[in-house]
């Protein structure tokens, strides 16, 4: 069983999702969509494994602006 979106893909598993993580297994992030810094950290969930987005991820420019608080 391939641990990350990129195992999978290098095995030929097109169908695979990543194991619904607890929000308290990874850190969200207030990097600005879209920015280096966001892309960075979406690169280093996808290699751990993880999903790409934590509910309390900024998505937007306002700051106060979240997927969930």
């Amino acid at each position: 069983m391939p641990h990350s979106i990129l195992e999978a893909i290098r095995q030929g598993i097109w169908t695979y999702e990543p194991e619904a993580a607890r929000a308290e297994r990874f850190s969200a992030t207030d990097a600005l969509p879209g920015s280096t810094e966001k892309l960075d950290v979406l690169a280093q969930r996808v290699q751990a494994g993880l999903p790409l987005w934590h509910p309390a991820d900024r998505i937007s420019y306002e700051r106060s602006d979240r997927m969930r608080d």
